[in-house]
């Protein structure tokens, strides 16, 4: 009898490892799983990560050597209507050069359950499409159809890289729940790459050793009695692959949260970078570096170094701007104020220029690299010592490692006596030392025209203020009729007038009122919206009927009226990852 309990469990052990493996490909959808009307671990959720499987192989060939080969596969359950959003997905990948990338999508489909049977719909060719970025990137996007509440959706995607200098970055844990996640990379014995992780939840490793062999036909001309014979052999080369595995389960969604600046900067995930290159009777060649190595490498690049030495395209206009001027500051406020002002930024990040700074300058558009990398040659030019500060930007994460891709933007740094003076001249509103909040995100890294290089910390010195003054009395009927004067400085001005000038003066009081509890306004008047050296000032009457309760005939009121908070903004709910 035990023995045949212990056959039933072993069966029953082996059909739901098969159960649990079948879910864990692409085309295995069953009735429970689009029945399901929400996730079990988390309600709110509006959708889930079924799966998500990467792999990382490199394929050997005669006329490239190794090539990585990078294949994804997806599964998503869809929950609810705000869920839809993750049937639109987009890949990015190279197009310049030798390393152009390959990108295809295949087996892209949504499942629905239609009168009890499950129903498959394939994307159709309209659902999907290229979109150049710039001259070094695409990326495909694809929409997936028919999808509704209780849809499960499912694609794959294949990078063909000729880049082996770094593996995808593999994320383990999204704004959704992950089921499972689990990344492998299959790697010859040749390449050595470090291995890092960020978030508070490590995925479990295996890793194993295995022996592997390619074919191929080696030639070589060969010299026999005076003529060149050529030679062929068919050969074989042996390696040891290293197969490792990266896995997860029951990954917690992480959501943003207010204080925050990037929350993918605290979710789990892995990246590779080449550190070693060994191959057999060849010197072995190391790509472990440092920032400083960064940096130069990146200042030799045609598309940054060399942009910053052309200056016949503004020597006539910044020669007639700073004539009779003496000071530095003066200096760089006038040719920091040209640039904002004839320049306009298309809304691209690189620290490399795409059309360059002489064809920006022409067109009166580029991206932050050609517009900040002309302001740096500017003011060279006019005798100030700047050079590039690269940066991360908050929606790129923190730069945690040396490595180029760790930056993706470019500002400006003036060197004073006692200290820098920063500037970004993509955004019209900001100032000398007050940078748009996009860069404000740890620490950046100063090039010098030398090749040396320091880490600069980018977070402001000073508290920006809003500052209010008020004065009110209470009638007897609870109404509350007052003045108010509020003035904002530096940040606080910078946010107001990127948010808020671009709205007509009807439109913000309306919305202003509406805000604070229908508060009624009048007598608005603003001050110093355009002089952007200046605090922002507003002042105006207001009348609030809201912010008294009477009770038992007395009065009860909070002394800050509406500009008190009504609600704790850390309001997530942890709990229990695993």
């Amino acid at each position: 009898m035990k023995n045949l309990k212990a056959i039933v469990i072993c069966i029953f052990l082996i059909n739901f490892g098969s159960l649990h493996a079948q879910k864990q490909e692409l085309g295995k959808v069953t009735i429970p799983e689009l029945e399901e009307k929400t996730h079990p671990t988390d309600p709110s959720a509006e959708a889930a990560f079924l799966f998500k499987k990467g792999e990382v192989r490199y394929e050997y060939s005669q006329s490239d050597g190794f090539v990585m080969k990078t294949e994804v596969m997806v599964k998503i359950k869809i929950y609810t209507k705000d869920g839809y959003l993750w049937a639109n997905q987009t890949v990015p990948y190279y197009i310049m050069g030798s390393m152009k990338e390959n990108l295809a999508f295949s087996d892209v489909c949504t499942y629905n359950l239609v009168d009890g049977k499950i129903v498959k719909s394939k994307m159709k060719s309209e659902g999907a499409f290229d979109e150049k970025v710039n001259k070094y990137w695409s990326r495909k996007k694809i929409t997936l159809p028919n999808v509704k509440e209780g849809s499960i959706i499912e694609y794959s995607y294949v990078v063909t890289s000729p880049n082996i200098g770094k593996l995808m970055d593999w994320d383990f844990q999204y704004s959704i729940p992950v089921n499972y996640s689990e990344f492998k990379t299959f790697v010859p014995e040749y390449f050595i790459y470090n291995a890092n992780q960020k978030g508070f939840i490590f995925p479990k490793t295996t890793v194993a050793k295995v022996d592997r062999e390619v074919s191929y036909r080696y030639r070589e001309d060969v010299t026999t009695s005076g003529s060149v014979v050529n030679s062929a052999s068919n050969e074989k080369l042996s390696y040891i692959e290293t197969q490792t595995t990266y896995f997860a389960s029951n990954l917690p969604a992480m959501k943003d949260e207010v204080y925050v600046n990037n929350i993918d900067n605290y979710k789990s995930s892995i990246s590779h970078e080449l550190s070693i290159v060994r191959y057999p009777n060849v010197p072995l060649k190391t790509y472990s570096t440092d920032w400083e190595t960064v940096a130069k490498k990146i200042y030799e690049n045609e598309d940054f170094g060399s942009e910053l030495n052309y200056r016949n395209y503004f020597e006539t206009d910044i020669t007639a701007l700073t004539k009779g001027l003496t000071s530095r500051e003066d200096v760089v406020s006038a040719v920091f104020d040209y640039v904002k002002k004839t320049m306009r930024w298309n809304g691209f990040y690189d620290y490399y220029c795409h059309d360059g700074v002489k064809q920006a300058y022409k067109s009166k558009t580029g991206n932050v690299a050609e517009i900040n990398l002309m302001l740096t040659a500017m003011l060279r030019f006019a005798g100030v010592s700047a050079n590039p500060l690269l940066v991360s930007t908050r929606s790129n994460g923190i730069a945690l490692f040396p490595n180029r891709t760790a930056f993706n933007y470019v500002i400006v740094a003036v060197e004073i006596e006692d200290g820098l003076i920063l500037l970004d001249a993509t955004e019209k509103y900001a100032l000398p030392n007050i940078l748009p909040v996009r860069d404000l995100n740890w620490f950046g890294r100063l090039i010098r025209e030398g090749g040396s290089s320091a880490e600069v910390d980018l977070m402001p010195k000073l508290l920006s203020k809003r500052v209010h003054n008020i004065a009110y009395g209470i009638t007897e009927s609870g109404t509350i009729e007052g003045k108010i004067r509020k003035q904002l400085t530096d940040y606080e001005a910078l946010d107001f007038r990127i948010s808020k000038l671009n709205l007509t003066k009807e439109s913000y009081l309306e919305d202003l009122e509406n805000k604070h509890n229908a508060l009624e306004i009048s007598d608005y008047v603003r001050e110093n919206d355009q002089e952007i050296s200046k605090p922002v000032i507003e002042s105006y009457n207001f009348k609030d009927n809201g912010d008294v309760e009477i009770i038992n005939g007395k009065m009860y009121i909070s002394p800050m009226l509406y500009l008190v908070g009504r609600e704790n903004p850390l309001n997530l709910k942890r709990g229990n990852s695993q």
